[in-house]
């Protein structure tokens, strides 16, 4: 049975004392100057980590977990070879069971080439099952890295890495 304006006949609520204005919502997010801040956290020996900090910019971590003073924001670094993909999901791991240090995120993972040309399929296959559960980010082989030459424009196959990490990465390759 309705009342004559429409509604079901119920309870009424009736509030006491004055009612505060409701609160305005929040501003837009700002993020602070500046581009945004990496760690990148090596997940095993010459994952690449001091290259890429030295290359995109951010706090190498090496193979430790980010100190206070470091950046939350963790990027994990590891080659594309077997064991390096290995390391790669086992350091996944300790972030999905909550066993990294309190404070980290984990943001993406970033892939170095560990020989020039295609992952052979058993290695394309683990990469994907990485890029199924977060963001991953490729560099490929570059010959003048390995010389210990950090000068160069990074590979426009970077570009992504390079928007993320707020470098400009220009196209001459």
């Amino acid at each position: 049975m309705r009342t004559t304006d429409g509604r079901l006949p119920g309870p009424e609520i009736w509030i006491r004392g004055p009612v505060s204005a409701p609160e305005p919502p929040p501003g837009p997010y700002t993020s602070p100057p500046g581009p945004r801040r990496f760690s990148w956290l090596g997940t095993h020996g010459g994952a690449g980590a001091s290259t890429l900090a030295a290359v995109y910019g951010g706090h190498d971590c090496g193979r430790d977990w980010p100190g206070a003073d470091a950046p939350p924001s963790v990027l994990l670094v590891g080659r594309t070879h077997a064991s390096g993909l290995e390391s790669v999901l086992q350091t996944m791991e300790v972030f999905r069971r909550g066993q990294a240090p309190a404070g980290l995120d984990l943001d993406a993972v970033v892939l170095v080439a560990d020989a020039p040309g295609r992952l052979p399929r058993q290695l394309a296959q683990r990469v994907r099952l990485i890029e199924s559960v977060i963001d991953v980010y490729r560099v490929p082989w570059v010959p003048d890295w390995r010389l210990g030459d950090l000068s160069g424009i990074p590979p426009r196959e970077t570009e992504p890495l390079a928007r993320l990490t707020s470098t400009t990465a220009r196209r001459t390759r």
